[in-house]
This record gives C-alpha cells, structure tokens and sequence, in this order.
C-alpha cells in the first residue's frame, strides 16, 4: 500500500480546510432550496422575485438587508435567540422592506441609530408587513413606515422597549411610526421604558390596537401612548394603560386628529381599556383628547384617580 509523504498530506490539509469551512453550518438558510448563507443580504438577493423562508441561527449579527423584491419571511430558528443589532442598511433599518411582502417571526432588533435620528428596526416602505413574537429595544425606533395606501402592517405578540427620542432637533422618532399606510393592526404586544416620542404614532385611515399593555412608568420623556394626528376610524380596546412621572407631555393617553386631519374619525371605538397613573404621580389628565369634532365611540373603559375621560381641543 503507497503511503502519502508527510508534506503531501499537509499539503492536502490546507487545500480541503477552506472548503470544509465552506460547507458548515450557514447562518442564513433558505428553507426550499436549503441554500446557506453568511450573510442575511446574500439570502435575500438569491430570493429575488420569488416567495421564501430565511431561517436565521441563533446568535448576534452586525448585518442588516434590502429588500427589493419578492415576498420573504424572515424566521428565527428559536424565538428571540437571533438577533441584529447595531447596523442599519441605507442609514434607515436592520430590514428596510420594499418588496410585495415580508414577515418577520421571533427575530430581535437592537441598538439602531442612525444620523437622522430615525434608526429602525425595520423600515417598511411598501408591500405588507407581518410582525410576530418579535422584540425591539434600545434603539431609536421600533418599526417606522413610508406610504403605502392599499399596504397592511399587523403586529401581534411583540415587544418595544426603550425606543423613541425628541432630542437634536431632529424630528422625533417613536416605538411605531406607521405613515399612510392602508391600515395598521397592533395586538398582544407590550410597549414599555420609552425613550422619548410617543409609543404608537399611525396615519393610517384604519387601526386596530388591543389586548396590548403601555407601561410607561418607566419612561423619559415620552408623549402620548397613543396617536392618531389625522384621524383614524377603528378599534382601540383592551389595553392597559399606565402613564409615568417624567413626560414631555402628559395631557392625555390618547390623541385624535391633533396634527392634520385627512382621515374621517366617526365611529372610532375605544373601549373596555384601563387607564391609570403611575404609582406616586400626582397631576390630571384626560384619557382621550380629540381635535377631530367627529362623534367617537368611548364606553365602558376603566380610569384611575385623576384621570378624566374626555376633552374636545
């Protein structure tokens, strides 16, 4: 039997380690073709204009990616273990999303920023967006949007903390901004330790916002909890609501039409909420405060001392 020299086999060593390393585990794999990748951008160019899954592996990446095209759902191998953080894609986003669609499931945002002051986690600017089970922190914005009328973006089980600013005067950012989209959904989701701005800003024409909880007594310098600046027709029920000591306004939880009004708001419902005041803050303040003079539907909510139900501005 021919033995190989010592230097042969070494040789023969260091020309199969790159393609070992090759074929390992990739971070960013495309379910339906199996593809692997080292970086979420590669994933989603080899997506194209086509509909797929990117299942990211649990760890921390400095990346972020645009897409252009196709409809994508960008999944975390384990809820909460995948994580990008620090690095926005055209100063905007970790995703910025111009495609026909995108769903984002279980992945975490973190520490964006960006000259602006409107670093996101994710920027959507058309299509419809899906969020679920996924987590935004310490940044300068959750979810920020552009204009897309016939667009829906949901949110559902999701967590924003330690978002939003008002500072360099710069225009202010907040934990979701949603533009002139077609109509927003925020469900089961939690909003807490806000940073500035207010906690859900929307101009969409139609909203749901429920069953989530806005816990700002931890929050610096923060807004409204909720605002509609053009209107908004909808449902905004079952949430809990608490208002903390240091706000930059603390006149109301939610606000109607307080900028320009473009969105009829008759018939608005918001109901079956509970409102109340941090423990040790001591002032009054309305629970709903409306610039729109539309007949809003307001019933059977739950308000702590100090708070008063409604006031027409």
């Amino acid at each position: 039997m021919r033995l190989f020299s010592f230097a042969v086999l070494t040789g023969l060593i260091a020309i199969a380690a790159p393609l070992l390393a090759q074929r390992g585990p990739a971070p960013f794999t495309i379910v339906e073709s199996g593809q692997g990748f080292a970086r979420l951008d590669q994933a989603v160019r080899a997506v194209g204009d086509g509909s797929a899954t990117i299942v990211i592996a649990p760890g921390s990446y400095r990346q972020c990616a645009v897409q252009e095209r196709g409809s994508i759902i960008y999944r975390a191998a384990e809820p909460g273990t995948a994580v990008l953080s620090g690095t926005a894609c055209e100063q905007k986003a970790a995703l910025v999303l111009r495609g026909r669609s995108a769903v984002v499931d279980g992945l975490v945002f973190e520490n964006i920023a960006v000259p602006d002051g409107n670093g996101a986690g994710i920027r959507i600017e058309e299509g419809d967006l899906d969020v679920v089970n996924a987590m935004f922190r310490d940044s300068e914005e959750g979810i920020l949007s552009a204009s897309d009328p016939s667009g829906t973006i949901r949110v559902d089980h999701s967590t924003f903390s330690g978002l939003g600013r008002c500072d360099r005067d710069l225009d202010c950012a907040h934990s979701i901004y949603v533009g002139r989209y077609g109509a927003l959904e925020v469900t089961r989701s939690r909003f807490e330790r806000g940073t500035g701005g207010h906690y859900v800003k929307s101009r969409a024409p139609r909203v749901l916002i429920a069953d989530s909880s806005f816990d700002d007594s931890a929050g610096r310098g923060t807004n409204y909890m909720i605002d509609l600046p053009a209107g908004a027709r909808g449902e905004i029920a079952r949430n809990v609501f608490v208002q903390g000591e240091d706000k930059e306004n603390w006149s109301a939880f939610l606000a109607v039409g307080a900028e320009d009004i473009r969105n009829p708001s008759a018939g608005l419902a918001v109901h079956g909420n509970r409102a109340t005041l941090a423990p040790g803050v001591d002032r009054n303040t309305f629970f709903v405060a409306d610039w729109s003079g539309e007949a809003l539907r307001i019933a059977a909510n739950e308000l702590g001392e100090g708070i008063a139900l409604f006031d027409r501005r």
